[in-house]
């Protein structure tokens, strides 16, 4: 995590992001990890393009 927590969204977008475009998973620890940090960016949208 970025050491600003200013910054804490986007970068949680950014990381949400590149997992779906790259079709990675994330394990249970991960996804409960983000879900609990991504309470505080109720506002923030994850846009991305499927890699080909």
């Amino acid at each position: 995590m970025p050491p600003a927590q200013s910054a804490t969204c986007t970068y949680l977008v950014d990381w949400t992001a590149t997992k779906l475009r790259w079709n990675l998973n994330a394990d249970e620890t991960e996804q409960a990890a983000l879900l609990d940090l991504a309470e505080q960016c109720a506002d923030s949208t994850v846009k991305y393009e499927p890699a080909s």
